[in-house]
């Protein structure tokens, strides 16, 4: 959903919830907020949910991978200590 269609919805729903008579208010006064709630959303650094579920996937990627590393290393530290070890006792 881009900003514009944030923007609308938002208007939209705050003229049906919070000012009943906000239908008559002018195009000028609709324009202003508009152009308010945009500059405050720009301000915001928002994302898309399209990007953020990209990011996620990415990140549970990375975490698998990540895991996937951790036990390796496990695995390879037993390995030396084991071969440490037989190294000791001869």
């Amino acid at each position: 959903m881009n900003q514009d269609n944030i923007v609308s919805q938002f208007i939209k729903q705050f003229n049906q919830s919070f000012v009943p008579g906000a239908q008559s208010l002018g195009d000028e006064v609709h324009m202003q907020i508009r152009s308010a709630m945009a500059s405050a959303f720009q301000k915001m650094d928002l994302v898309t949910r399209e990007e953020f579920d990209i990011q996620q996937t990415v990140l549970q990627r990375s975490r698998e991978k990540l895991d996937a590393l951790e036990q390796q290393i496990s695995q390879l530290e037993e390995s030396i200590r084991e071969l440490t070890a037989r190294e000791n006792n001869q």
